[in-house]
């Protein structure tokens, strides 16, 4: 006889002794979660009752939360040899495989645990049924185990919190019956496309694609295929940049259409959800829309942007930029690290250069462009949100310079007598830390720093430096710009020394159109979540759709911290079935709107 299901009815009904028996094993050896969420009914959703679950958490103070942590059994641990785990944790452990470890791997797994409590205090908690929900490999959990024992005790403790959330979350899926269907479909779309990468990368099991190589037409095709096959797209075309294109007709196929998608390129060594995550989530709402026969009173546009990163050649947002007619023809005659011109790339892919321009899109025929994209941050993971709303792009302005001092001995220059290139920006350095920290929603970046030929016993002569400076507003980044600069000027007049300096990359900032982002707001409230507003302070292809028409973006939650442009960059199926959720929403209240 198959366990009863459980039910938002049931629990919202339910006296505060069933209910608490209802989520019993929920969180390990843990009741009062429950019986203090009892309160916070009813919930609307599954995701409400997650959240209500890891407020009382959050609110229960660092010591309950402690001894929560140290409800959880080690992995692989004496709990387990002895059959004394929780059913719950006996199928978990059992499908990573820990039940059966080789005696290595066993003899592994104790010294991390070893290690581990000596460090931290506590055992090491994984979610080890993993993102997707079917368990983790076991080298995977001891390369994980290794890594997170080098993090910092306060990170960690939080981490090891976020960790028993997610076996929670799993867990209430089991009670409940459900599947993340849709994050499904789109969590195994991303893994199916990460199977094509450059070589080089490749055969280090790393991802890496990059503008028109084989791998990145391996992935143009494999995405039409897709759009046309699997999800039923009227028509599927690659653009004479590379870009794929699929459109789902409305109920009058010269409707305004409303545009969205991301880039699936990568950088080098990358992760598999940044840009592709907002392919993925509009393919999959056209599937749904297809399957159903639902027509929709505006066509859908969906793009996957063939160049956003970069990294073959220098032509940012490659991609998006045709199509609001930003192409620049000397970009033709780059070469990339193998003497390849762009111009040679294309043709070799079969593009025609000379169909550029036709590419550019007229913002009549559009309502606007909306896009869904993993955060790349730390901020939705630290407040346990799977979703955040985009207020505005971070405008950007970006310098390469360099402070010309004297090289000399280290041993016979006295202090005073010095005139020291690094010294002065390291001085600068934390100018910029401060200046960025004083303003909200404000960031500064010293990423590069060098002192070509350096000595240990030679005082730097010359030290080149980058500086990043974003802000939500235009104003703001360069009222710090200015005062930086002005900053540096002091330094060098100061020390002896001289600088030059020059600007690199200006991109002005990008604000969400108020009605879009409202629109975002209500499709995440609609799925009982609070609203988090947030800027970004990475670039997106929305930036340049932004030239031509309103543009609002979502964020996803992002695993491992946020981390991004790393083989580490995660989400759940959890999270992406919310962000497909999310848009269905976005474009039934669009639907509804123009009905």
């Amino acid at each position: 006889m198959s366990p009863m299901r459980l039910s938002l009815e049931m629990l919202n009904a339910a006296k505060q002794s069933e209910f608490i028996r209802l989520l019993d094993g929920t969180y390990e050896h843990s009741p009062w979660i429950a019986e203090r969420a009892w309160a916070k009914r009813p919930f609307r959703t599954h995701a409400a009752l997650k959240l209500g679950l890891i407020e009382v958490v959050r609110d229960a103070g660092r010591d309950v939360q402690l001894a929560l942590i140290r409800a959880h059994p080690e992995l692989a641990g004496k709990a387990m040899v002895a059959q004394a785990l929780t059913s719950e944790s006996t199928q978990e452990q059992g499908k990573a495989g820990l039940t059966q470890c080789t005696p290595d791997e066993f003899e592994r797994i104790q010294k991390l645990n070893g290690d581990y409590n000596a460090r931290f205090g506590f055992p090491f908690i994984l979610a080890v049924r993993g993102p997707r929900g079917t368990g983790l490999g076991k080298d995977e959990i001891i390369a994980t185990f290794a890594r997170r024992l080098e993090n910092h005790p306060e990170f960690e403790f939080e981490e090891a919190l976020r960790n028993i959330h997610r076996i929670a979350e799993i867990r209430l899926d089991d009670k409940f019956g459900f599947v993340p269907e849709l994050g499904n479909l789109v969590w195994d779309w991303a893994e199916r496309l990460a199977q094509h990468s450059d070589p080089g990368y490749a055969e280090k099991g790393q991802l890496t694609v990059t503008y028109l190589t084989d791998a990145h037409r391996a992935c143009a095709q494999r995405l039409s295929h897709w759009m046309r096959e699997d999800c039923g797209f009227d028509s599927v075309e690659i653009d004479a940049v590379g870009n794929v294109v699929g459109v789902y007709h409305g109920k009058d196929p010269a409707a305004r259409r409303l545009l969205t998608g991301s880039h699936y390129d990568t950088v080098r060594n990358g992760g598999k959800y940044d840009g592709r995550l907002g392919i993925f989530v509009a393919m999959a709402c056209v599937r749904e829309l297809a399957r159903s026969g639902k027509r929709l009173p505006f066509g859908f546009e969906v793009v996957g942007f063939a160049e956003e990163e970069g990294q073959r050649y220098k032509a940012a947002f490659l991609g998006s930029g045709a199509l609001v007619g930003h192409f620049e023809s000397h970009w033709l005659e780059q070469k990339d690290a193998d003497g390849v011109t762009m111009r040679q790339a294309m043709e070799r892919a079969g593009l025609c250069i000379a169909d550029i321009p036709k590419l550019a899109r007229e913002a009549a025929r559009y309502l606007g462009f909306v896009e869904v994209h993993i955060e790349q941050g730390p901020v939705l993971n630290e407040i346990d949100l799977p979703l955040g709303i985009v207020t505005s792009i971070n405008g950007a302005v970006r310098y390469v310079g360099e402070v010309i001092g004297m090289a000399s001995h280290a041993g016979t220059t006295p202090m005073n007598r010095r005139r020291d290139a690094a010294a002065a920006v390291a001085e600068l350095v934390l100018f910029v830390r401060k200046r960025a920290a004083a303003v909200p929603n404000l960031v500064g970046t010293v990423g590069m720093l060098e002192v070509p030929a350096g000595s240990i016993n030679v005082v730097p002569g010359l030290c080149r430096f980058s500086l990043d400076i974003r802000a939500t507003t235009n104003e703001v980044r360069d009222a710090c710009a200015k005062d930086v600069l002005a900053h540096l000027g002091q330094i060098c007049e100061r020390e002896g020394v001289r600088y030059r300096i020059e600007e690199t990359m200006r991109a002005a900032a990008a604000p969400s159109a108020a009605p879009w982002q409202q629109r975002w707001e209500q499709a995440v409230e609609s799925l009982g979540l609070p609203l988090h507003r947030m800027p970004s302070g990475a670039g997106h292809d929305a930036m340049k759709l932004h030239e031509l028409m309103p543009q609002a973006m979502l964020f996803v939650r992002g695993l491992n911290s946020g981390i991004s442009h790393n083989p580490l960059e995660g989400v759940t199926n959890n999270d992406t079935e919310l962000a497909v959720r999310a848009l269905q929403n976005l474009l039934s209240q669009l639907a509804t709107e123009l009905a």
